[in-house]
């Protein structure tokens, strides 16, 4: 079977890129929403490539590279009532939730923002730079995980436009004689 790409969002707060690079691998749990979970079940399979995107943070990206390690299987923290995740209308011999496992492969420079993903040519139809695509867990084309790969290895965090202008606005300010004031 061919190698398929992924998009996996996750706050930092709950699991940063710190965290996974320490730890080398990681189960997915949580997903509560079922067309994710669907994806997560029927399509993940051993070493399909993964964006290690984080949400909710400053900047908002891709932060690493990281490759499924275990395909989709029952999330266990959804029997476990001390876990956050628990759902007691789960059941474990008919279970509601998956879960896949995800080993870490690495992390980027910087963090390649949505800002940037956005601005960069050959992403415009990739699903997490489109309004409303709030999946936790998306598919990418294999042409998008490459520009991506490219983009979070050369340390590119911020949108080549926003770049240009930031120097740009630098340069001017460098150039211009401070006011008198009256």
């Amino acid at each position: 079977m061919a190698r398929r790409y992924w998009l996996m969002k996750v706050e930092p707060e709950a699991y940063s890129i710190d965290e996974f690079q320490r730890d080398g691998n990681t189960s997915w749990e949580g997903v509560r929403n079922y067309q994710a979970r669907n994806t997560l079940r029927d399509d993940f399979q051993v070493g399909d490539g993964v964006l290690f995107y984080a949400s909710n943070a400053d900047p908002t990206g891709v932060a690493g590279v990281a490759e499924v390690s275990r395909a989709g299987y029952p999330d266990p923290s959804a029997w476990d009532r001390k876990h956050h995740y628990f759902d007691p209308k789960s059941d474990p011999e008919n279970p509601t939730w998956y879960t896949v496992d995800i080993k870490f492969v690495e992390k980027f420079p910087g963090v390649v923002s949505l800002a940037a993903l956005k601005a960069t040519r050959g992403l415009e139809d990739m699903m997490v730079t489109k309004r409303g695509m709030r999946l936790s867990v998306q598919p990418v084309k294999p042409e998008e995980f490459a520009i991506v790969l490219k983009l979070g290895r050369s340390g590119a965090s911020e949108p080549p436009t926003a770049a240009k202008a930031k120097a740009k606005k630098a340069k001017g300010a460098a150039r211009k004689p401070a006011r008198k004031r009256k």
